[in-house]
């Protein structure tokens, strides 16, 4: 794979406690406000990357699929995992999907959070789903063990609309997308503990998704240690203007 590189994380920091995100401005590490126009620039200089299979597939995925890195703090990532785990650890890890795409999980739903974590959904919200877009009422809990994997696949449109957006918990992983019609189109993508990825438009319809098995992952060459990782996943409602395949 070429080593076609693309930064996707946007600096910032929330002051306060369930502050919402702004797209007029960048609070920086030092607690400094800085416009726009500089929050662009800092772009090439984030952690996040994307290596892409060529240019084309590169430009598909510019605008389609954003990764914020350090998304939650280590504190908020504690606060999520002790409202899920008492819960989690009463579910046995499945072998085998209703779709065969997950391998080595357990999974739920949640609709009622504690007011902390219900703060963090709502700036997830904020940025992935802004108003007037609806999003579904359930959040998407996936409990992937350490050799558990995530094979290819798009998920149905039956489910979601157009905009899939997770917090990446417990451990880092490579996420692969392939083109659906084009094998040879891909991109990994290095989803850092603690990150939150959106996965949009283009990357959401026209690329199968992946998380890669403990033995494959790797990223720009380098071995990417994989644990236990749980995601925590929202959707938007459905497109009834889109058929199913």
């Amino acid at each position: 794979m070429h080593n076609i590189r693309l930064k996707l994380s946007f600096s910032w920091k929330i002051l306060n406690h369930g502050s919402k995100f702004s797209k007029n401005v960048s609070i920086l590490e030092n607690g400094n406000v800085r416009s726009i126009s500089n929050v662009i620039q800092s772009e090439k200089e984030s952690p996040s990357w994307i290596d892409a299979s060529d240019s084309n597939t590169l430009s598909d995925l510019t605008d389609s699929f954003i990764v914020y890195n350090d998304f939650i703090t280590e504190d908020e990532e504690k606060s999520l995992m002790n409202e899920l785990e008492p819960y989690m650890r009463r579910l046995r890890y499945e072998r085998d999907h209703w779709d065969d795409a997950i391998h080595g999980y357990r999974e739920t739903e949640r609709r009622q959070w504690n007011e902390e974590n219900s703060s963090i959904l709502n700036r997830v919200s904020d940025i992935a789903f802004p108003p007037p877009i609806p999003k579904l009422a359930y959040v998407h809990i996936l409990d992937l063990q350490k050799t558990g994997v995530i094979k290819p696949h798009i998920d149905a449109v039956r489910f979601c609309g157009n905009t899939i957006a997770g917090l990446s918990l417990l451990s880092t992983a490579v996420m692969r997308l392939t083109h659906d019609k084009d094998d040879s189109k891909q991109a990994d993508i290095l989803l850092t503990r603690r990150s939150l990825y959106i996965m949009r438009d283009n990357a959401r319809y026209l690329y199968k998704h992946a998380v890669l098995h403990e033995d494959e992952s790797v990223f720009m060459g380098q071995k990417i240690p994989r644990d236990r990782r749980v995601s925590v996943i929202m959707r938007n409602e459905p497109d009834k203007n889109i058929p199913e395949n």
